[in-house]
């Protein structure tokens, strides 16, 4: 009938422990994946190299898209149709007389088409140096709050077009570029093929002011800093309106924006970016950049 066997306590714990393999247990297997998971959230010293391949290739995307995006001309003018009409019951319609009042002072309105066409740049490009440099451990979580603010900017643009107060049809708005003959504005004059003219909403120019403002103003020791940084989104906010650009509305759409950028980084990092260490914790080289420079390393060799 073969052997009985005796079940104890002893033999069922041994019968029942799991043989060891190489491969590593299940909950190895977890662990090593959770380990790279927070090695990848973790902030890092930034290096030079890696941010600026990709902020220039992110943004090359960004435009490459934006400006890709169907320029539907008659759904544009209907939905800026639809928002006049919604702030002019809301009470807020007041950009045409901002846009004519400004414009009756020919060097204001001037300096506001160049303050336009370049401190959108200059200013987010001044603000990602001085975060690189003096905050480093708080530079990956401020710039994925940009990066993440932009890339949902792109759903609006292709969801809702829409076109800017200067381009309505009877409304009587100044295009304040074509007047006064400046470059303030990529989509007026000879750049306006370049650029997506109905990609209004949200206001990205908001989007990043804003950015750059909180930034300046959560991390900045210097009272006039932290003063400037909150003027910076202001003073957008007019010149955008005074140069019928954008609406009210938009600005809105881009502060939303920027929530969800933030919204982003804190689920990442688990912290806003201002309250994460000055200095990084980790000073190795980030995954991302390593297995970046991994694989160039092995083109190279094969070349």
């Amino acid at each position: 009938m073969g052997e009985v066997s005796v079940k104890t306590l002893d033999t069922r714990t041994d019968v029942s422990s799991p043989a060891v393999s190489g491969g590593g247990s299940p909950t190895d297997r977890q662990d090593s994946a959770g380990g790279l998971l927070a090695r990848l959230r973790a902030p890092r010293r930034p290096r030079i190299w890696f941010e600026i391949l990709l902020i220039a290739l992110s943004y090359w995307t960004y435009s490459l898209i934006r400006n890709s995006v169907p320029e539907e001309k008659t759904a544009a003018l209907a939905n800026a149709d639809w928002i006049w009409s919604v702030e002019n019951t809301l009470g807020i319609a007041v950009e045409r007389s901002v846009n004519h009042a400004v414009d009756s002072v020919t060097w204001l309105i001037v300096g506001m088409n160049y303050y336009y066409a370049t401190l959108h740049f200059i200013v987010t490009i001044g603000v990602l140096v001085w975060i690189y440099r003096f905050h480093p451990g708080r530079y990956a979580a401020a710039r994925l709050v940009l990066f993440a603010t932009t890339g949902v900017a792109l759903v609006g643009y292709y969801l809702f077009p829409l076109a800017p107060p200067r381009l309505m049809n009877g409304t009587q708005f100044i295009d304040t570029v074509l007047k006064h003959h400046t470059w303030g504005s990529m989509a007026s004059g000879d750049l306006k093929h370049m650029s997506n003219q109905y990609a209004a909403m949200p206001s990205m120019h908001i989007g990043w002011s804003l950015w750059c403002g909180l930034t300046v103003y959560a991390v900045a020791s210097a009272p006039w800093a932290r003063i400037l940084g909150l003027l910076y989104p202001t003073a957008t906010l007019v010149v955008i309106v005074a140069t019928a650009n954008h609406f009210w509305l938009d600005a809105a759409g881009g502060a939303l924006c920027l929530a969800f950028g933030y919204t982003v980084s804190r689920a990442w990092y688990g912290s806003l970016p201002h309250r994460l260490p000055r200095h990084p914790l980790h000073t190795g080289p980030h995954p991302a950049a390593a297995a970046l420079l991994r694989r160039v390393r092995r083109v190279r060799s094969r070349a």
